[in-house]
């Protein structure tokens, strides 16, 4: 009898014991999840004026116009034509941190009215960020009979990689470089034909013709 109740006894603890640990290992594990969770900012798409603006010209025109923005800045064009203008900048904010803005303008016809033209400007700038890794470096050093044995040493070697990467959302920062292109459309340098001719040389000026004078009498 007393040993029937000490098996009873045993096996009823155990089933609650049993039911708190699984218990507790799942809010272990949803804690973990959580923690591990992404942060991010999600994207709205509540806005249209940061990164386009309307001009009253062709494409070629507004194109060039940020073509020669981007110049007066420092940016390195890598591609320009009618429709596309791309270039490249970089920075160097802190000793071992390297930025590069890759920017970019698409120029696109938009439906005017009364058969005016119109151009919209999309623009929008990649910023990439380098920060310097160190590589520690190992020799490897015969030994007899044992074969090669890996000594590392403290030498190094510093490499540039990529740590983040990032679509600049200033509006500030569109806001000038829009108004410094708009300044290059008012310019009027971004009318002007790629290919203008040379202007002819004037035409030179016929040569005086001379008459022949009869010789005066000496009068001696």
């Amino acid at each position: 009898m007393p040993s029937h109740f000490t098996s009873f006894s045993s096996s009823s603890l155990r089933t609650p014991v049993l039911v708190l640990g699984l218990l507790s290992a799942l809010v272990l594990a949803g804690c973990g999840s959580a923690s591990r969770r992404v942060s991010y900012e999600p994207e709205e798409f509540d806005s249209t004026t940061t990164h386009t603006r309307n001009y009253a010209a062709t494409e070629a025109q507004t194109c060039e116009a940020a073509r020669r923005a981007l110049l007066s800045q420092g940016y390195m064009v890598t591609a320009a034509n009618a429709d596309l203008v791309t270039g490249r900048k970089s920075f160097q904010p802190a000793a071992e941190v390297h930025v590069e803005v890759e920017f970019r303008v698409v120029c696109a016809r938009e439906g005017g009215k009364s058969g005016k033209q119109s151009t919209v400007a999309f623009a929008t700038a990649l910023q990439d960020r380098y920060g310097i890794k160190k590589v520690n470096n190992s020799a490897s050093v015969g030994v007899g009979a044992i074969g090669s044995l890996s000594l590392p040493f403290s030498g190094s070697d510093d490499a540039m990689v990529k740590v983040a990467s990032e679509t600049l959302t200033d509006e500030r920062f569109y806001d000038r470089f829009f108004t410094l292109l708009d300044r290059f459309l008012e310019g009027g340098g971004a009318d002007a034909p790629p290919d203008m001719p040379a202007e002819a040389p004037a035409t030179p000026p016929a040569p005086a013709t001379s008459f022949p004078v009869a010789p005066s009498p000496n009068r001696g």
